[in-house]
């Protein structure tokens, strides 16, 4: 990057960092240089910023000064908006005016995510196919499809965005009556609502945008799928990256079951019934057929399709095409159809994934989930691996930046970079720029090359084999760096690993485990987040704390919605909050509200865990080591973001208590903790329980 590019580059964050009140950080002024350096020479970049790094400015600056369009995606809702309603607006007011730096930004999202202008005033089908009235046919859910009706005019009206997070409050079902998908849309110039279409006007200002912020699967239906959803540009800044594959996985997984297919049938027979044939009959006939199939099927992963549920799923791939190819064909002098059309794209999205699952690929995973109260047993089918297509179909046409707060995991970006299709061998030597004000520029990749379990299970890893269209074999180099962390990770934090206690079992925790829960709890005065690795886990430390220390509050995921839960958690700092997954990743309480927290176990996938263990079983085959490239670098992820939930700001303090021996233990658990920010480590239960009393003012 020349030197006036590189003057302009610092002097366009110094103001942004000045006008919101921020700070000079050095590692957000190297990630900066290096974000805008990977920009102008068009080289693939993974950066890791420790959480108070201010990565969100360290990338946004540079996507602002770059001379070509830039796509911004993110994983999590909390994400996009923190950077849509907060970070955005005022950066682009900081810097509006500076010389190069172009200030427009837009949202895009999947259009379900946007209301349909047809649906609110022309009704949704029913399973004939009919345009229905909310009042009439939805019963209770009237009422609310009515307010989400009545605020999308108010959408209209205002020139609001329409999109599904600025609705009233609302369910999935009643989002459903207010909103169609990509297939079931009757396009722009056949609908009679296309030139106020809220989904179209989110298109026509990303075309007019420089900056255009959207989401992992978007991004995947893209760039991979070939659908063109967003318009042309030239570098894509993938935040909370560490995320991507799965979010990629996701886009890419289909589902069916023999109610659906029954759906689709119901609400194409209008479309096609003759007084000779009656196609959708057909496709009832064949749900029926696989109603029964998947009866008689075992829940799991299927090696080899069982031979009823293989000819089933053969019958209903068949009617769905008769079916499809039944459809009247469309004359441009009728008026639009909704019914039709939606009809239509039902039933060709079904053939999709009905001819998907009974080819049952050698690239695919296909499974059976077992029947719950609420839903009834699916066909799953999934990707058995996503790096082939992000190289094929992103890395070889764009400049793709990667950043998260944990992208190193066992040390070094092996592990991530294999999984989103980087060689390790294309890494190439990051170039610093100059010194940060006169000061040595921060030792960037400490961790990198520093563990030698790491660079043992590295090496012991074979390189991902991508099968990839004549081209895009060619070499993508890489730079990996690591930004550090502002926080001082040793004086502010300690990591406990209780190594007296027995090995966790399959029977959830024992009494050893719960007494140690209840000690460190009472230890802390509360201010305890627990994350447990099973809903059951959780529920069980619940009742056993609340026995045990009836004097504090203790409250357990389920008990009432997330953010209701969060906002109790906050209030009061004698408060404990036990959960799963979603606190694992979604929550960030700074202060003294949190200065525990409690990990149960080592967060391994289960082993019936039908993609998980199909991926590492081919890792297996392929010469690596299945265990170490998907189940401990799927564990060392969650255990560092787990972690991630202490030290929030300079000034926060605690203790992670991680109550799985094997961290210690295991020949593994050099790899998992090289993973965890550099805490100060102990086994001795007597300390930890001493600085959790300092800390709460008991001891």
């Amino acid at each position: 990057m020349p030197g006036d590019d590189h003057d302009a580059l610092r002097a366009t964050l110094a103001t942004a960092v000045e006008a919101l009140g921020g700070a000079e950080r050095s590692g957000q002024i190297a990630m900066a240089e290096a974000v805008a350096e990977a920009m102008s020479e068009h080289e693939h970049l993974l950066v890791q910023a420790g959480t108070g790094t201010g990565k969100s400015l360290g990338y946004l600056v540079p996507a602002l000064r770059h001379n070509k369009r830039v796509v911004i995606a993110t994983a999590t809702l909390a994400l996009q908006h923190q950077l849509v309603e907060r970070d955005l607006p005022r950066l682009t007011k900081a810097v509006s005016g500076v010389a190069g730096v172009d200030t427009t930004y837009a949202v895009l999202k999947g259009r379900s995510n946007y209301a349909c202008l047809h649906r609110v005033r022309e009704g949704a089908p029913d399973d004939q196919g009919e345009l229905i009235q909310a009042e009439a046919a939805l019963g209770a859910m009237g009422k609310k499809v009515l307010e989400l009706r009545e605020w999308a005019e108010g959408e209209v009206e205002a020139g609001g965005s329409g999109e599904k997070d600025a609705a009233p409050r609302h369910t999935d079902k009643e989002w459903r009556q207010v909103s169609v998908s990509a297939r079931e849309c009757l396009g722009r110039t056949k609908c009679q609502f296309g030139e106020e279409c809220f989904a179209e006007r989110a298109k026509e200002k990303a075309a007019r945008s420089h900056l255009v912020v959207t989401n992992h699967s978007l991004l995947a239906i893209d760039a991979i799928e070939g659908i063109p959803m967003i318009p042309e540009y030239d570098v894509v800044v993938i935040d909370e990256a560490h995320e991507l594959t799965a979010r990629v996985t996701q886009a890419a997984t289909d589902e069916l079951w023999a109610s659906e297919v029954e759906r689709a049938a119901r609400r194409a027979a209008r479309h096609t019934r003759t007084d000779t044939d009656d196609p959708a009959g057909d496709l009832e006939d064949a749900a029926n057929v696989l109603r029964g199939a998947i009866a008689e099927a075992q829940p799991g992963r299927f090696e080899a399709l069982p031979d009823e549920l293989a000819d089933a799923l053969a019958l209903v791939r068949d009617a769905a095409r008769a079916l499809a190819s039944a459809f009247p064909k469309a004359d441009a002098k009728d008026e639009p159809d909704a019914g039709l059309t939606q009809a239509k794209g039902a039933v060709q999205e079904l053939f999709a994934t009905a001819d998907r699952m009974a080819a049952n690929g050698d690239y695919d995973v296909l499974w059976l989930t077992e029947g719950t109260d609420r839903l009834p047993p699916r066909l799953c089918i999934a990707p058995l691996q996503v790096w082939s297509q992000l190289r094929a179909k992103l890395l070889a046409d764009k400049t793709v930046v990667m950043t998260s707060a944990t992208l190193m995991l066992g040390g070094d970006f092996n592990s991530i970079a294999s999984s989103v299709g980087l060689k390790p061998s294309e890494r190439v030597p990051h170039r610093p720029l100059v010194e940060v004000r006169g000061a040595p520029a921060p030792s960037l990749e400490t961790k990198d090359t520093s563990d030698a379990l790491a660079r043992r299970v590295a090496a012991s890893a074979s390189e991902p084999r991508i099968e990839t269209p004549e081209g895009a074999n060619d070499a993508e180099p890489w730079i990996g760096l690591d930004v550090g962390s502002p926080f001082d990770y040793g004086k502010q934090s300690i990591l406990y690993i209780a190594r007296h206690l027995p090995q966790p079992g399959r029977d959830g925790l024992g009494p050893a485990q719960l007494e140690e829960i209840t000690e460190l709890v009472d230890a802390a005065n509360g201010r305890t987040l627990g994350l447990f690795s099973s809903r059951r886990a959780a529920e069980a430390a619940a009742e056993h704390v609340r026995t045990k220390l009836p004097h504090l509050t203790t409250l357990a995921q389920g008990d009432a919605q997330l953010p209701e839960l969060a906002r109790q958690f906050v209030e009061d700092p004698h408060t404990n909050l036990f959960g799963t997954l979603g606190l694992w990743q979604g929550l960030d309480v700074p202060g003294d509200t949190c200065q525990l927290v409690i990990i149960d176990r080592i967060p391994f996938p289960r082993p019936d865990d039908p993609l998980m263990s199909a991926r590492q079983r081919a890792a297996d085959q392929s010469g690596g080591n299945g265990f170490m490239q998907v189940a401990a670098t799927h564990a060392a992820l969650l255990l560092a973001q787990g972690a991630g939930r202490l030290i929030r700001t300079h000034s926060d303090k605690g203790l992670v208590a991680v109550l799985d021996p094997r961290l210690v233990t295991a020949r593994y658990g050099s790899f998992l903790k090289a993973s965890l920010p550099p805490m100060w480590t102990t086994t001795d239960p007597a300390v930890a329980r001493k600085a959790l009393g300092r800390l709460s003012g008991s001891a």
